[in-house]
């Protein structure tokens, strides 16, 4: 086959520019892989870029397709003594917008972007992992060292990001405060919260103190919930903050104020992605897929992620294995 189908833009606006269409199949260069995708993930900075902020820049030529993370089987691999060969389940995140994107069903991604497949996932638990785990892999172990003895807030601790948050740095011994809605409170002492703070009926500045780290998947786009967080860090604390463009001005704030901060952005690492693989295989830390959509219907994903109600992740089912 020289083509295949995927969701593809003309330009940037609303869930309606997304469309399906048939386009020409990637031939794989170098040390990359040719992959079957069975499920893509969908995430916010998904939605971003398409709306015309997030990646959006970095978008050389229209059409684009969009896509970060995916799961599916090796159609082939880089050279013949490669240890992950065809037939293999692997996952991890393609390189978008340098290449096409996930929401298709072929892609081509570097040797060193992916990992096989945790054996206890299906495709579609799988796809909804790599962007989501590496990001808060690097928020909480890498940047924030959680431990034991630790106190730890993590803001939207329900949503796709959030959610792996919150269990990584349960697994590593911090003491865990999450917020989140009323509906998800019991959901997060689930996943290991010690502390759950009710966004809507409490001001989580107001019965927090002495944080040493915030896992900041907010920032100041609504209600000012960055620059609340750092009145509650301890002296010498690190606030770690993860969506683009959400708090310009992070961190004069934090040196205002006494604290650290750094801002965070994923790489598609497989080596790591293999440990989180190992952490999910032993039932440590689990995935939780809210909704699954056709490909064909990634415009009402979409819309779906962008009420900002969404519990862990959403997921395309692409094609069958």
């Amino acid at each position: 086959m020289s083509t295949m189908r995927a969701i593809i833009m003309e330009g940037t606006g609303g869930p309606e520019v997304l469309t399906s269409a048939e386009v020409e199949r990637p031939a794989p260069v170098s040390a990359e892989f040719l992959v079957k995708v069975v499920a893509a993930g969908v995430n916010p900075i998904d939605a971003k870029t398409r709306s015309g902020s997030g990646a959006s820049a970095a978008i050389q030529a229209y059409p684009s397709s969009l896509g970060n993370d995916f799961s599916g089987i090796v159609v082939s691999s880089p050279y013949e003594g490669h240890p992950i060969k065809p037939g293999d389940e692997v996952y991890g995140m393609v390189p978008f917008p340098r290449q096409g994107g996930a929401y298709a069903e072929y892609l081509t991604v570097p040797a060193l972007s992916i990992a096989r497949k945790p054996k206890s996932l299906s495709h579609v638990e799988a796809a909804g992992v790599p962007l989501a785990a590496l990001t808060a892999w690097g928020m909480v172990v890498e940047l924030g060292k959680a431990h034991e003895g630790q106190r730890v807030l993590i803001h939207a601790g329900a949503g796709g990001v959030g959610h792996f948050a919150v269990q990584f740095a349960r697994f590593f011994g911090a003491y865990v405060i999450a917020t989140g809605s009323a509906r998800n409170l019991a959901w997060l002492k689930e996943l290991g919260a010690n502390e759950v703070v009710d966004y809507g009926e409490e001001r989580f500045e107001e019965v927090l103190d002495d944080v040493d780290v915030v896992i900041d998947l907010v920032g100041n786009v609504h209600d000012a919930t960055g620059t609340r967080s750092l009145r509650i860090l301890r002296p010498g604390g690190l606030i770690v903050n993860a969506p683009t463009g959400s708090w310009d001005t992070m961190l004069e704030d934090a040196a205002a104020a006494g604290v650290r901060a750094s801002h965070y952005k994923v790489s598609a690492d497989g080596s790591t992605l293999a440990v989180v693989s190992r952490l999910l295989e032993s039932g440590d830390v689990k995935v939780f897929v809210d909704q699954v959509f056709p490909l064909a219907s990634a415009g009402e994903a979409h819309a779906a992620l962008e009420t900002g109600h969404t519990r862990g992740k959403i997921v395309l089912a692409v094609s069958e294995v």
